[in-house]
């Protein structure tokens, strides 16, 4: 039976975001109010170096691994590699159900689930696959559905659920129970592949083991995909695009709830700004600043720019629509919805290529002919500039206690930081095992635990401790 999420349940969660990236603006800001040491003690106190060298976490907490790269799964496949973006969903008898993206390609097998030599593909239905490569080695990427105890702190069982796609990098809960994985790249049907890529698709946040039907969301657009984010008011779907010149989209479904059934894809453009450059981007060999820099907490009014040719055979979309004056922005990845709001990271933006933060505001009519009377608002939250506070922000979800928890993707070393509603940073954890990126930072619905992906060799793990509120 498919779990679904309530409208009520997904705001109540989602909610809680506003407070801590008004706070976030406001530390960041005032970076004379931040220290590198107030950052790495506050909140739970300083990291301890774990033993098991995986994860440096505060004292009183503990994780577990929940799930491996290459552990055997209970459809009989393999724990696929390049653990990426997730959500978490309310599940049967309190269970968990988080959906894990996997950025795998077309090789090598060892990071798919069906085995070193593929081994386990002879005689798999591939019917549900988007992308069956003629016959030959398929596309390694997809989703894999998780089943979490939290009270008896226990994996249940764990299943692939997406296959066929490629690059399944973040994506977004809707507020009808789903994920939508977003495919990060803008391969074209060749010799090898049957289909073009650089869609979104729809997995079912379901407990039932089995494949969901790959249905490529061609109406959304095909671009290198990051994540997304659902306005649960108008079911507008909102998209970020992972490229040093991307766009920030919206797609204005036929029907809220029905992606498959199309719909408008749109640009996002400033108001009396045309084709504006939000990266804040030093000029290329001059120590100056660009000249129309942005501040934090500068707002604009938004418009919104049609975009024709969405399935973009010449994988030129975000070029046609800068040229038609949507603004531009630095690698956009992290997206989520919050208190009537949308909240982005743009991972490389700023002066020292350190990250931004925006957030956009809907209009009371947004997608209506009625939007013009008032438009939506776009707002630089944060471009930070010292490493000790963030260092390129990758995704991001809100922990139920209202907390922004953010997951970097930085060098040398990675942090999970935690923002609270006063605006004070934190680190909650840092990457002990090697240097690869966290990713897929989430919470599950009962507020006990909080998952995040270490990207190589993929682990999946599952933190608990003493959460404070306020």
């Amino acid at each position: 039976m498919t779990q679904i999420t309530s409208r009520r349940s997904f705001l109540k969660v989602a909610g809680a975001v506003s407070a801590g990236f008004a706070g976030l603006r406001l530390a960041t800001v005032g970076q004379n109010q931040v220290t590198a040491e107030s950052v790495a003690t506050f909140r739970y106190g300083p990291l301890r170096t774990d033993p098991q060298g995986v994860i440096d976490l505060p004292k009183g907490f503990s994780y577990r691994v929940i799930s491996k790269a290459g552990e055997r799964m209970d459809d009989g496949l393999f724990v696929p590699g390049k653990h990426d973006g997730m959500a978490a969903f309310p599940g049967p008898d309190g269970k968990t159900i988080l959906i894990r993206n996997h950025e795998c390609e077309l090789g090598p097998a060892r990071e798919g689930a069906f085995g070193w030599n593929l081994e386990l593909l002879d005689g798999f239905d591939r019917s549900k696959f988007y992308d069956r490569a003629f016959g030959g080695t398929p596309p390694l990427g997809g989703t894999t559905t998780l089943v979490y105890d939290t009270r008896a702190k226990k994996l249940e069982h764990h299943f692939l659920s997406l296959a066929g796609t490629i690059r399944n990098c973040a994506g977004g809960p809707t507020p009808w129970g789903s994920w939508i994985s977003c495919e990060e790249t803008e391969d074209r049907a060749n010799e090898v592949l049957e289909h073009d890529h650089g869609y979104n698709f729809e997995v079912p946040a379901s407990a039932e083991m089995g494949l969901t039907q790959a249905v490529p969301l061609r109406a959304m657009g095909r671009f290198c995909h990051e994540a997304v984010a659902v306005d649960p008011h108008s079911g507008i779907v909102y998209e970020t695009e992972d490229t040093e010149d991307g766009l920030i989209y919206r797609f204005i479904p036929n029907q809220p709830g029905r992606l498959a059934r199309g719909g408008k894809l749109q640009a996002l453009a400033i108001r009396g700004r045309t084709s504006a450059d939000t990266r804040n981007w030093l000029a290329e060999g001059s120590d100056a600043a660009v000249t129309d820099m942005i501040l934090p907490g500068t707002v604009f009014d938004v418009a919104w720019v049609d975009v024709d040719e969405v399935d973009a055979p010449n994988n030129d979309l975000r070029f046609r629509g800068y040229q038609s004056g949507a603004a531009r922005f630095a690698r956009g990845e992290g997206m989520w919805y919050g208190n009537d709001s949308v909240y982005f990271a743009c991972t490389n933006g700023g002066q020292k290529k350190l990250g931004q933060i925006w957030r956009y505001v809907p209009s009371p009519f947004e997608g209506t002919v009625k939007e013009d009377r008032q438009p939506g608002r776009l707002e630089l939250f944060i471009e930070s500039n010292d490493v000790s506070l963030i260092e390129m922000c990758d995704n991001l979800t809100v922990a139920p206690w209202g907390d922004v928890i953010l997951s970097e993707d930085g060098q040398p070393d990675q942090y999970i930081v935690g923002v609270t509603s006063a605006g004070r940073i934190y680190h909650l954890g840092r990457n002990a095992m090697n240097g690869s990126e966290f990713a897929g930072v989430v919470v599950s619905p009962d507020g006990s635990t909080l998952f995040v992906n270490i990207q190589e060799p993929g682990v999946t793990l599952a933190i608990d401790g003493p959460w404070r509120h306020g």
